[in-house]
Protein backbone atom coordinates (compact mmCIF):
# COMPACT_ATOMS: atom_id res chain seq x y z
CA UNK A 1 0.00 0.00 0.00
CA UNK A 2 1.42 3.37 -0.91
CA UNK A 3 0.83 6.84 0.39
CA UNK A 4 -1.75 9.26 -1.02
CA UNK A 5 -1.93 10.37 -4.61
CA UNK A 6 -1.65 14.13 -4.37
CA UNK A 7 1.43 13.97 -6.58
CA UNK A 8 1.12 10.40 -7.81
CA UNK A 9 1.48 9.91 -11.53
CA UNK A 10 2.50 13.50 -12.17
CA UNK A 11 6.20 12.78 -12.36
CA UNK A 12 7.71 9.32 -12.98
CA UNK A 13 10.63 8.18 -10.85
CA UNK A 14 14.13 8.64 -12.19
CA UNK A 15 14.88 6.51 -15.22
CA UNK A 16 16.34 3.08 -14.58
CA UNK A 17 15.88 3.08 -10.82
CA UNK A 18 15.29 -0.23 -9.09
CA UNK A 19 12.38 -0.78 -6.70
CA UNK A 20 12.57 -2.38 -3.26
CA UNK A 21 10.18 -5.33 -2.66
CA UNK A 22 9.12 -3.65 0.61
CA UNK A 23 9.80 -0.15 1.88
CA UNK A 24 13.11 -0.24 3.80
CA UNK A 25 13.20 1.56 7.16
CA UNK A 26 16.62 2.03 8.71
CA UNK A 27 16.58 2.83 12.43
CA UNK A 28 19.85 4.10 13.93
CA UNK A 29 20.87 5.73 17.17
CA UNK A 30 22.99 8.74 16.09
CA UNK A 31 21.46 10.65 13.22
CA UNK A 32 24.56 10.88 11.02
CA UNK A 33 24.59 7.07 10.85
CA UNK A 34 21.67 7.10 8.37
CA UNK A 35 23.87 8.61 5.64
CA UNK A 36 25.71 5.34 4.75
CA UNK A 37 22.33 3.68 4.07
CA UNK A 38 21.33 6.54 1.77
CA UNK A 39 24.66 6.19 -0.06
CA UNK A 40 24.13 2.42 -0.25
CA UNK A 41 20.74 3.02 -1.93
CA UNK A 42 22.45 5.34 -4.42
CA UNK A 43 25.09 2.69 -5.11
CA UNK A 44 22.45 0.00 -5.68
CA UNK A 45 20.52 2.35 -8.01
CA UNK A 46 17.44 2.45 -5.82
CA UNK A 47 18.11 6.19 -5.48
CA UNK A 48 19.49 8.40 -8.26
CA UNK A 49 22.99 9.82 -7.86
CA UNK A 50 21.63 13.36 -8.02
CA UNK A 51 18.47 15.46 -7.65
CA UNK A 52 17.23 13.68 -4.52
CA UNK A 53 14.68 15.43 -2.31
CA UNK A 54 15.07 15.07 1.44
CA UNK A 55 12.05 15.36 3.77
CA UNK A 56 13.49 15.89 7.24
CA UNK A 57 11.29 15.73 10.38
CA UNK A 58 13.39 16.88 13.31
CA UNK A 59 13.59 19.34 16.18
CA UNK A 60 16.99 20.34 14.77
CA UNK A 61 17.89 21.34 11.19
CA UNK A 62 21.15 19.30 11.13
CA UNK A 63 22.27 21.64 8.33
CA UNK A 64 25.61 22.81 9.66
CA UNK A 65 28.94 21.88 8.03
CA UNK A 66 32.12 20.37 9.51
CA UNK A 67 33.95 23.69 9.87
CA UNK A 68 37.50 22.56 9.09
CA UNK A 69 36.80 19.55 6.85
CA UNK A 70 38.35 19.89 3.36
CA UNK A 71 35.56 20.01 0.78
CA UNK A 72 37.07 17.16 -1.26
CA UNK A 73 36.50 14.79 1.67
CA UNK A 74 32.94 14.28 0.39
CA UNK A 75 34.32 12.27 -2.52
CA UNK A 76 35.84 9.68 -0.16
CA UNK A 77 32.88 8.00 1.55
CA UNK A 78 34.72 6.37 4.42
CA UNK A 79 36.70 9.51 5.22
CA UNK A 80 33.49 11.54 5.04
CA UNK A 81 31.50 9.28 7.39
CA UNK A 82 34.28 9.50 9.99
CA UNK A 83 34.13 13.32 9.94
CA UNK A 84 30.39 13.74 10.48
CA UNK A 85 28.37 14.35 13.62
CA UNK A 86 24.69 14.77 14.42
CA UNK A 87 24.42 18.42 13.38
CA UNK A 88 26.35 18.45 10.09
CA UNK A 89 25.69 15.32 8.01
CA UNK A 90 23.19 16.57 5.39
CA UNK A 91 25.07 19.45 3.75
CA UNK A 92 28.10 17.37 2.66
CA UNK A 93 25.67 15.17 0.69
CA UNK A 94 24.31 18.36 -0.89
CA UNK A 95 27.81 19.51 -1.86
CA UNK A 96 28.55 16.03 -3.25
CA UNK A 97 25.65 16.62 -5.65
CA UNK A 98 23.24 13.99 -4.34
CA UNK A 99 20.59 16.13 -2.60
CA UNK A 100 19.05 19.17 -4.29
CA UNK A 101 15.96 19.90 -2.18
CA UNK A 102 15.70 19.77 1.62
CA UNK A 103 12.35 20.14 3.38
CA UNK A 104 12.79 20.68 7.11
CA UNK A 105 9.48 19.98 8.90
CA UNK A 106 9.76 21.20 12.47
CA UNK A 107 7.50 21.24 15.54
CA UNK A 108 6.44 24.55 17.14
CA UNK A 109 9.27 24.57 19.71
CA UNK A 110 12.05 24.40 17.08
CA UNK A 111 12.75 27.78 15.47
CA UNK A 112 16.42 27.71 14.47
CA UNK A 113 15.86 28.76 10.83
CA UNK A 114 13.25 31.24 9.65
CA UNK A 115 10.11 29.91 7.94
CA UNK A 116 9.82 29.81 4.17
CA UNK A 117 11.97 29.05 1.16
CA UNK A 118 15.71 29.66 1.18
CA UNK A 119 17.59 29.34 -2.12
CA UNK A 120 21.36 29.56 -1.88
CA UNK A 121 24.62 28.02 -3.09
CA UNK A 122 26.94 25.57 -1.40
CA UNK A 123 30.49 25.16 -2.64
CA UNK A 124 34.20 25.02 -1.97
CA UNK A 125 35.66 28.15 -0.38
CA UNK A 126 38.63 29.06 -2.56
CA UNK A 127 40.51 30.60 0.38
CA UNK A 128 40.12 27.75 2.90
CA UNK A 129 39.16 24.75 0.64
CA UNK A 130 36.32 24.02 3.11
CA UNK A 131 32.60 23.80 2.37
CA UNK A 132 30.73 27.06 2.74
CA UNK A 133 27.35 28.56 1.74
CA UNK A 134 25.87 31.81 0.51
CA UNK A 135 22.91 31.37 2.90
CA UNK A 136 22.46 34.41 5.12
CA UNK A 137 20.12 33.06 7.79
CA UNK A 138 21.51 33.50 11.32
CA UNK A 139 21.77 29.72 11.55
CA UNK A 140 24.64 29.85 9.03
CA UNK A 141 26.05 33.23 10.04
CA UNK A 142 26.48 32.25 13.68
CA UNK A 143 28.73 29.33 12.70
CA UNK A 144 30.77 31.44 10.29
CA UNK A 145 29.64 29.42 7.26
CA UNK A 146 28.72 32.32 4.95
CA UNK A 147 30.92 33.47 2.07
CA UNK A 148 29.97 35.48 -1.05
CA UNK A 149 29.23 33.51 -4.21
CA UNK A 150 32.36 34.71 -6.03
CA UNK A 151 34.44 32.98 -3.35
CA UNK A 152 32.90 29.55 -4.05
CA UNK A 153 33.90 27.02 -6.68
CA UNK A 154 32.11 23.79 -7.64
CA UNK A 155 28.86 25.51 -6.69
CA UNK A 156 25.68 23.50 -6.12
CA UNK A 157 22.26 25.13 -5.67
CA UNK A 158 20.16 24.11 -2.67
CA UNK A 159 16.46 24.79 -2.23
CA UNK A 160 15.67 24.68 1.51
CA UNK A 161 12.05 24.76 2.63
CA UNK A 162 11.37 25.35 6.34
CA UNK A 163 7.81 24.39 7.29
CA UNK A 164 6.09 24.37 10.68
CA UNK A 165 3.95 21.39 11.68
CA UNK A 166 1.41 22.78 14.14
CA UNK A 167 -1.37 20.30 14.94
CA UNK A 168 -3.12 22.33 17.67
CA UNK A 169 -5.90 23.80 15.50
CA UNK A 170 -6.66 20.44 13.91
CA UNK A 171 -6.96 18.81 17.34
CA UNK A 172 -9.32 21.47 18.70
CA UNK A 173 -11.52 21.41 15.61
CA UNK A 174 -11.56 17.62 15.60
CA UNK A 175 -12.89 17.59 19.17
CA UNK A 176 -15.52 20.23 18.37
CA UNK A 177 -16.63 18.44 15.20
CA UNK A 178 -16.77 15.14 17.07
CA UNK A 179 -19.16 16.63 19.63
CA UNK A 180 -21.26 18.26 16.92
CA UNK A 181 -21.51 15.03 14.92
CA UNK A 182 -22.55 13.09 18.04
CA UNK A 183 -25.26 15.64 18.81
CA UNK A 184 -26.59 15.44 15.24
CA UNK A 185 -26.67 11.65 15.34
CA UNK A 186 -28.56 11.70 18.68
CA UNK A 187 -31.15 14.08 17.23
CA UNK A 188 -31.49 11.95 14.08
CA UNK A 189 -31.98 8.78 16.10
CA UNK A 190 -34.65 10.46 18.26
CA UNK A 191 -36.49 11.87 15.23
CA UNK A 192 -36.54 8.54 13.39
CA UNK A 193 -37.63 6.58 16.44
CA UNK A 194 -40.59 8.98 16.71
CA UNK A 195 -41.39 8.47 13.00
CA UNK A 196 -41.46 4.69 13.36
CA UNK A 197 -43.64 4.94 16.49
CA UNK A 198 -46.03 7.25 14.63
CA UNK A 199 -46.26 4.77 11.75
CA UNK A 200 -47.01 1.94 14.17
CA UNK A 201 -49.82 3.88 15.90
CA UNK A 202 -51.62 4.39 12.57
CA UNK A 203 -52.04 0.61 11.95
CA UNK A 204 -55.66 -0.63 11.75
CA UNK A 205 -56.07 -3.76 13.96
CA UNK A 206 -57.99 -5.62 11.25
CA UNK A 207 -55.12 -5.27 8.78
CA UNK A 208 -52.43 -6.78 11.00
CA UNK A 209 -50.56 -8.72 8.28
CA UNK A 210 -50.63 -5.82 5.81
CA UNK A 211 -49.82 -3.28 8.43
CA UNK A 212 -46.90 -5.37 9.70
CA UNK A 213 -45.46 -5.28 6.22
CA UNK A 214 -46.22 -1.57 6.02
CA UNK A 215 -44.50 -0.86 9.31
CA UNK A 216 -41.52 -2.96 8.22
CA UNK A 217 -41.26 -1.11 4.94
CA UNK A 218 -41.60 2.27 6.59
CA UNK A 219 -38.99 1.24 9.13
CA UNK A 220 -36.59 0.29 6.32
CA UNK A 221 -37.38 3.55 4.52
CA UNK A 222 -36.82 5.57 7.67
CA UNK A 223 -33.63 3.65 8.44
CA UNK A 224 -32.44 4.30 4.91
CA UNK A 225 -33.25 7.98 5.29
CA UNK A 226 -31.48 7.98 8.62
CA UNK A 227 -28.38 6.36 7.14
CA UNK A 228 -28.28 8.84 4.26
CA UNK A 229 -28.75 11.76 6.65
CA UNK A 230 -26.08 10.48 9.03
CA UNK A 231 -23.72 9.93 6.11
CA UNK A 232 -24.29 13.51 5.02
CA UNK A 233 -23.71 14.80 8.54
CA UNK A 234 -20.52 12.72 8.77
CA UNK A 235 -19.39 14.09 5.40
CA UNK A 236 -20.11 17.57 6.68
CA UNK A 237 -18.12 16.89 9.82
CA UNK A 238 -15.35 15.36 7.73
CA UNK A 239 -15.35 18.42 5.49
CA UNK A 240 -15.09 20.66 8.53
CA UNK A 241 -12.21 18.55 9.80
CA UNK A 242 -10.48 18.85 6.46
CA UNK A 243 -10.89 22.60 6.67
CA UNK A 244 -9.48 22.59 10.18
CA UNK A 245 -6.52 20.62 8.88
CA UNK A 246 -5.86 23.22 6.22
CA UNK A 247 -2.42 23.97 7.68
CA UNK A 248 -1.47 20.29 7.19
CA UNK A 249 -3.24 20.17 3.79
CA UNK A 250 -1.35 23.27 2.71
CA UNK A 251 1.87 21.67 3.90
CA UNK A 252 1.09 18.63 1.72
CA UNK A 253 0.51 20.87 -1.27
CA UNK A 254 3.78 22.75 -0.71
CA UNK A 255 5.77 19.54 -0.22
CA UNK A 256 4.31 17.94 -3.34
CA UNK A 257 5.32 20.95 -5.40
CA UNK A 258 8.88 20.61 -4.12
CA UNK A 259 8.98 16.85 -4.70
CA UNK A 260 8.01 17.39 -8.33
CA UNK A 261 11.45 18.92 -8.86
CA UNK A 262 13.29 15.82 -7.68
CA UNK A 263 13.61 12.31 -9.11
CA UNK A 264 13.12 10.48 -5.78
CA UNK A 265 12.86 11.31 -2.12
CA UNK A 266 14.01 10.07 1.25
CA UNK A 267 11.79 10.40 4.32
CA UNK A 268 13.94 11.08 7.37
CA UNK A 269 12.53 11.13 10.92
CA UNK A 270 14.32 12.01 14.13
CA UNK A 271 12.30 10.77 17.08
CA UNK A 272 13.14 14.00 18.93
CA UNK A 273 10.70 15.67 16.52
CA UNK A 274 7.98 14.41 18.88
CA UNK A 275 9.71 15.18 22.19
CA UNK A 276 13.07 16.86 22.72
CA UNK A 277 15.48 17.82 25.48
CA UNK A 278 18.32 20.29 25.51
CA UNK A 279 20.87 18.05 27.27
CA UNK A 280 23.11 21.01 28.02
CA UNK A 281 20.47 22.43 30.34
CA UNK A 282 21.18 19.60 32.75
CA UNK A 283 24.97 19.82 32.53
CA UNK A 284 25.38 22.93 34.63
CA UNK A 285 25.00 23.34 38.34
CA UNK A 286 23.46 26.55 39.65
CA UNK A 287 26.97 27.73 40.52
CA UNK A 288 28.19 26.92 37.02
CA UNK A 289 25.35 28.91 35.47
CA UNK A 290 26.15 31.94 37.63
CA UNK A 291 29.82 31.74 36.60
CA UNK A 292 28.81 31.51 32.94
CA UNK A 293 26.55 34.56 33.20
CA UNK A 294 29.21 36.55 35.08
CA UNK A 295 31.84 35.80 32.43
CA UNK A 296 29.42 36.75 29.66
CA UNK A 297 28.61 40.06 31.36
CA UNK A 298 32.32 40.91 31.60
CA UNK A 299 32.80 39.96 27.94
CA UNK A 300 29.95 42.22 26.84
CA UNK A 301 31.32 45.08 28.94
CA UNK A 302 34.75 44.70 27.30
CA UNK A 303 33.21 44.58 23.82
CA UNK A 304 31.14 47.70 24.47
CA UNK A 305 34.19 49.59 25.74
CA UNK A 306 36.35 48.40 22.85
CA UNK A 307 33.89 49.49 20.18
CA UNK A 308 33.44 52.84 21.95
CA UNK A 309 37.22 53.33 21.75
CA UNK A 310 37.21 52.37 18.07
CA UNK A 311 34.59 55.03 17.37
CA UNK A 312 37.15 57.59 18.62
CA UNK A 313 40.20 56.00 16.99
CA UNK A 314 40.74 52.74 15.15
CA UNK A 315 44.53 53.01 14.86
CA UNK A 316 46.90 50.12 15.55
CA UNK A 317 47.70 51.32 19.06
CA UNK A 318 44.02 51.11 20.06
CA UNK A 319 43.67 47.71 18.39
CA UNK A 320 46.72 46.23 20.09
CA UNK A 321 45.53 47.50 23.47
CA UNK A 322 42.26 45.62 23.17
CA UNK A 323 43.89 42.57 21.58
CA UNK A 324 45.75 42.04 24.88
CA UNK A 325 42.43 41.41 26.66
CA UNK A 326 41.35 37.76 27.07
CA UNK A 327 39.39 36.56 24.03
CA UNK A 328 39.69 39.86 22.15
CA UNK A 329 42.38 38.99 19.57
CA UNK A 330 39.81 38.36 16.77
CA UNK A 331 38.87 42.05 17.07
CA UNK A 332 42.05 42.98 15.15
CA UNK A 333 41.14 40.77 12.19
CA UNK A 334 37.55 42.10 12.22
CA UNK A 335 38.66 45.75 12.10
CA UNK A 336 41.19 45.09 9.33
CA UNK A 337 38.49 43.30 7.32
CA UNK A 338 36.04 46.18 7.79
CA UNK A 339 38.60 48.79 6.75
CA UNK A 340 39.29 46.99 3.47
CA UNK A 341 35.57 47.18 2.64
CA UNK A 342 34.70 50.71 3.77
CA UNK A 343 36.51 53.95 4.46
CA UNK A 344 34.94 54.74 7.83
CA UNK A 345 33.28 51.73 9.48
CA UNK A 346 30.37 52.45 11.83
CA UNK A 347 31.69 50.53 14.84
CA UNK A 348 28.62 51.17 16.96
CA UNK A 349 26.43 49.57 14.29
CA UNK A 350 28.87 46.62 14.02
CA UNK A 351 28.68 46.10 17.79
CA UNK A 352 24.86 46.17 17.81
CA UNK A 353 24.71 43.76 14.87
CA UNK A 354 27.08 41.40 16.68
CA UNK A 355 24.79 41.33 19.71
CA UNK A 356 21.95 40.02 17.52
CA UNK A 357 24.05 37.25 15.93
CA UNK A 358 24.13 35.00 18.98
CA UNK A 359 22.63 31.65 17.97
CA UNK A 360 19.40 30.80 19.77
CA UNK A 361 19.20 28.18 22.47
CA UNK A 362 18.60 24.55 21.51
CA UNK A 363 14.93 23.50 21.64
CA UNK A 364 13.69 21.90 24.84
CA UNK A 365 10.16 20.49 25.05
CA UNK A 366 9.42 17.21 26.77
CA UNK A 367 6.04 16.35 25.27
CA UNK A 368 3.08 14.84 27.06
CA UNK A 369 1.61 11.57 25.82
CA UNK A 370 -1.26 13.52 24.27
CA UNK A 371 1.10 15.89 22.44
CA UNK A 372 3.04 12.97 21.01
CA UNK A 373 -0.17 11.32 19.84
CA UNK A 374 -1.41 14.52 18.20
CA UNK A 375 1.88 14.94 16.33
CA UNK A 376 1.72 11.30 15.22
CA UNK A 377 -1.80 11.85 13.84
CA UNK A 378 -0.70 15.03 12.07
CA UNK A 379 2.20 13.24 10.39
CA UNK A 380 -0.17 10.43 9.43
CA UNK A 381 -2.40 12.93 7.59
CA UNK A 382 0.71 14.31 5.94
CA UNK A 383 2.14 10.99 4.75
CA UNK A 384 -1.19 9.61 3.55
CA UNK A 385 -1.43 12.50 1.12
CA UNK A 386 2.15 12.34 -0.11
CA UNK A 387 3.74 9.90 -2.56
CA UNK A 388 5.65 6.94 -1.18
CA UNK A 389 9.35 7.56 -0.43
CA UNK A 390 12.12 5.34 -1.75
CA UNK A 391 13.33 4.62 1.75
CA UNK A 392 12.83 5.85 5.31
CA UNK A 393 15.56 6.67 7.81
CA UNK A 394 14.87 7.03 11.54
CA UNK A 395 17.19 8.31 14.29
CA UNK A 396 16.53 7.55 17.97
CA UNK A 397 18.83 10.32 19.34
CA UNK A 398 18.39 8.98 22.87
CA UNK A 399 21.90 8.15 24.07
CA UNK A 400 22.86 11.82 23.81
CA UNK A 401 19.55 12.61 25.54
CA UNK A 402 18.00 14.73 22.80
CA UNK A 403 15.02 12.37 22.62
CA UNK A 404 14.09 11.59 26.26
CA UNK A 405 15.32 8.07 27.04
CA UNK A 406 12.15 7.31 28.99
CA UNK A 407 10.02 8.08 25.90
CA UNK A 408 12.11 6.94 22.94
CA UNK A 409 10.89 3.32 22.75
CA UNK A 410 7.24 4.34 22.90
CA UNK A 411 7.75 7.01 20.24
CA UNK A 412 9.64 4.57 18.02
CA UNK A 413 6.84 2.02 18.27
CA UNK A 414 4.26 4.68 17.37
CA UNK A 415 6.32 5.85 14.38
CA UNK A 416 6.81 2.32 13.03
CA UNK A 417 3.09 1.59 13.47
CA UNK A 418 2.32 4.84 11.67
CA UNK A 419 4.60 3.92 8.75
CA UNK A 420 3.03 0.45 8.58
CA UNK A 421 -0.51 1.90 8.53
CA UNK A 422 0.37 4.22 5.66
CA UNK A 423 2.71 2.10 3.54
CA UNK A 424 1.85 -1.52 4.39
CA UNK A 425 4.67 -4.07 4.67
CA UNK A 426 7.97 -2.58 5.82
CA UNK A 427 11.49 -3.97 5.77
CA UNK A 428 12.64 -2.67 9.16
CA UNK A 429 16.33 -2.70 10.09
CA UNK A 430 17.07 -1.88 13.73
CA UNK A 431 20.69 -1.02 13.10
CA UNK A 432 21.32 0.23 16.62
CA UNK A 433 20.59 -3.27 17.94
CA UNK A 434 21.99 -5.28 14.99
CA UNK A 435 18.63 -6.90 14.22
CA UNK A 436 16.00 -6.48 11.54
CA UNK A 437 12.43 -7.49 10.83
CA UNK A 438 9.53 -7.15 8.44
CA UNK A 439 6.22 -5.81 9.70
Amino acid sequence: MSGGDCCAGERPPGGGLRAYPALPVWVVEDHQDVLPFIYRAIGSKHLPASNISFVHLDSHPDLLIPVDMPADTVFDKEALFSELSIENWIMPAVYAGHISQVIWLHPPWAQQISEGKHDFLIGKDTSTTTIRVTGTDYYFLSDGLYVPADQLENQKPLSLHVILINPTEALNSQEENGKAASAKRMKLNTDNTASIASASSSVVPGDLDHSSSSVKNKGIQNASTQNRTETLSECSASSSLRNSECPIREVVKDICQVLQKGDAYVLDIDLDFFSVKNPFKEMYTQEGLLDCVENRVHQLEDLEAAFADLCDSDDEETLQKWASYPGMKPLVQLVHSLKTRMESPDYEMVHQAGLTCDYMELPHHVSTEEEIEVLIESIKVLLKNMPKPTLVTVARSSLDDYCPSEQVDVIQEKVLNLLHSVYGTLDVHLDYSSSSSSV
